[in-house]
């Protein structure tokens, strides 16, 4: 039987917002985050204020990359240090902000970083989003890649926050969004603990 980890959640925040200026997708997260037990670890990176290199496909050359620098050595020890890793990604043509998908493309590096053991190590974390945009299901495809990243690397589905977004303040509005994000980490954190125990 394996013991549950302590919940430490990393929130990466995906928005290309200028800075200081939250959309609706991070207030939304905010909201979730502050319903979590207090004292629970939360670790916050905006990546679009972070300095994500192109991704270069060295897969079939090389096939081995060098331990990542900068910015992209704080996420991946960010995201090695979680339990829970949180997308907080407003839906950008039907997709993920390219600052994300920067950084999920640097998963293919790590998973192939001698000694990282990447692949395995996300294995026994949970992945999660939350997300705003106009009309739910147009946010789907997006949904869908999501869950499928989550599968590819056997990691635990958390599930979506969705609230209807648009201009600033208006996931505010969204009632039902706003009642959903004070369990919806608390759930997800039962969920994973169960899940440990069997």
């Amino acid at each position: 039987m394996t013991m549950p980890t302590a919940p430490h959640y990393l929130f990466l925040t995906a928005s290309t917002r200028e800075p200081g200026h939250p959309g609706n997708t991070e207030w939304l997260a905010r909201q979730a985050a502050a319903a979590l037990p207090a004292h629970t670890p939360q670790t916050w990176h905006h990546l679009a204020q972070m300095h994500l290199p192109p991704f270069v496909d060295q897969r079939h050359t090389t096939g081995t990359y060098a331990p990542p620098e900068g910015d992209m050595q704080t996420l991946l020890d960010a995201t090695l240090a979680a339990t829970h890793i949180v997308w907080v990604a407003p839906v950008y043509w039907y997709s993920i902000p390219s600052p994300l998908k920067t950084y999920l493309d640097h998963w293919s590096a790590w998973m192939r970083v001698p000694g990282v053991a990447f692949k395995e190590r996300m294995a026994a974390k949970t992945l999660l989003l939350i997300t705003t945009s106009g009309d739910r299901a147009k946010a789907q495809p997006m949904i869908d890649s999501v869950v499928l990243c989550a599968q590819f690397l056997s990691m635990a589905w958390g599930g979506v926050l969705w609230g209807k977004g648009g201009p600033p303040g208006a996931v505010q509005a969204d009632v039902e969004a706003v009642a959903q994000a004070r369990t919806f980490l608390a759930d997800a954190s039962a969920s994973a603990a169960e899940r440990a125990l069997r």
